[in-house]
């Protein structure tokens, strides 16, 4: 069960916030808030798991209030102004919901949200399943099996999957080495990260998988070579 809380100076907008968390199984909404700066004294106290927050308040804007969180909690921004997307993506919140809220997209917000928190609490171990990463302003779950090859962009990382469209991340490939087991993927180059077990073969300094080619890098050969053929 997710505990949570929601924050909104219109109570309105916290009456149909209350009646989406009734109807969802997997969350407790413990307290609503019109005052943002009560709602901090509340969560000094009290840690909760998840905050429903609307971002255009008098008092204090919702991103001003996740600015000034002291603990690692869980958010999905409710507005009715799509502009702040950008921004509640660069606070990883876990969604974006855009007002007037409906049930299925409240759900979606939900489910994402149960599964970050699996992942971080290990209840599930699915980290030995998935990874989880923020792209197209919400955060998005990746099957580790299902990973073709990873390739960096400057500041960006492409996520080649399986089956589906690549996914766009804002991270660097050290951090996306970092998610990985360590076990089951190298970096093999500065620009490339590829799992083991799809290497069809090896030539020279050239990795084939799906009939792509990845050359080594110099920095990586050592390890590379080390690796494969232990």
């Amino acid at each position: 069960m997710i505990n949570a809380i929601a924050i909104d100076d219109e109570p309105l907008a916290l009456s149909v916030i209350q009646s989406l968390c009734n109807k969802t199984d997997n969350i407790n909404l413990q307290k609503t808030f019109t005052q943002p700066t009560e709602a901090l004294k509340y969560l000094r106290k009290f840690p909760t798991d998840l905050i429903f927050c609307d971002i255009q308040m008098p008092a204090m804007t919702g991103i001003s209030l996740v600015k000034s969180l002291q603990q690692n909690t869980m958010v999905i921004f409710t507005t009715a102004f799509s502009e702040y997307a950008v921004v509640s993506y660069e606070l990883n919140a876990i969604d974006y919901l855009l007002k007037p809220i409906n049930q299925k997209r409240f759900t979606q917000a939900i489910n994402k949200a149960q599964e970050y928190y699996s992942y971080i609490n290990k209840a599930e171990q699915v980290e030995d399943k998935y990874i989880f990463v923020r792209a197209d302003f919400s955060l998005v779950k990746i099957p580790i099996a299902d990973i073709l090859y990873i390739e960096g962009l400057a500041d960006y990382i492409k996520i080649h999957i399986k089956d589906r469209k690549p996914v766009l991340a804002r991270m660097p490939m050290k951090e996306m080495i970092d998610k990985l087991r360590s076990a089951d993927f190298i970096r093999v180059h500065r620009s490339y990260i590829l799992p083991f077990s799809k290497i069809e073969s090896v030539r020279g300094n050239t990795v084939f998988i799906g009939g792509k080619e990845f050359p080594i890098g110099r920095t990586y050969v050592d390890e590379f070579f080390s690796r494969y053929s232990s």
